[in-house]
């Protein structure tokens, strides 16, 4: 099984995003995830370090600029949504991925708080 270290810059983007209220509070995330052609489309405009800081996990060993090396991902590319972090929770917590549970756990409480979920 792969191992997994959070990725603090994406942990950081999540809470600057969240915190200028770019989420969204309801989507179906099988739904609305990116698919591998809109993340190759996300790649070809940006750059490697933008791609890696929507996604929560850092696979262990795996090398840098390859998609292989970024998991749990956060959003659409554009905001936050919080059907991710529920997601990312659940895996996360499922595969026995401490560390990524408890930062996506993080910041869904900081999400909600920030859109008045109690």
């Amino acid at each position: 099984m792969a191992k997994y270290e959070v990725n603090d810059d994406a942990a950081a983007w999540a809470r600057d995003l969240i915190d200028k209220r770019q989420y969204v509070l309801d989507s179906d995330w099988g739904d609305v995830q990116p698919a591998a052609d809109a993340q190759n489309a996300f790649l070809e405009r940006h750059t490697w370090a933008e791609y890696a800081r929507w996604h929560l996990g850092l696979t262990v060993d795996a090398t840098d600029e390859t998609k292989a090396r970024y998991a749990f991902v956060l959003g659409d590319f554009r905001r936050i949504h919080r059907s991710a972090l529920i997601a990312c929770v659940y895996r996360a917590s499922e595969w026995r991925h401490k560390q990524v549970e408890l930062a996506a756990h993080d910041l869904l409480q900081r999400l909600d708080a920030a859109a008045g979920i109690q």
